[in-house]
């Protein structure tokens, strides 16, 4: 990374940007690849980071939504926990003989 030369933004570099960015890279492996500084690449191609990372979330959240809507069961369940607020729950209930009551007694122990 060459310090203090001004920084041209080309096509080519911008497409590349965006790519990389949509499967998920990190912004410090993009600047390397690109030899400029991780704030040079945020001022010069936030845009293309942007970008990338929504189209690509939003090609995943299309598959997943087409594997729902034809019956993948993992599918349904992911959706529906993480975009329509399910959850799992587990509920433990206690009862005392025969479903009865539990007695609780509290104090001190004078014996002690």
């Amino acid at each position: 990374m060459a310090q203090g030369i001004q920084h041209e933004p080309t096509d080519e570099n911008r497409k590349l940007v965006r790519s990389l960015a949509a499967v998920g890279t990190k912004y410090e492996d993009i600047s390397l690849k690109l030899e400029i500084s991780s704030d040079t690449l945020v001022k010069y191609y936030k845009k293309e980071l942007d970008d990338g990372r929504i189209d690509a979330n939003a090609a995943i959240a299309q598959s997943l939504f087409q594997a729902a809507k034809t019956g993948n069961t993992s599918a349904q369940m992911f959706w529906l926990k993480t975009r329509a607020g399910w959850k799992e729950t587990n509920a433990l209930e206690v009862s005392g003989v025969n479903g009865g009551v539990i007695k609780v007694v509290t104090g001190i122990n004078d014996n002690d």
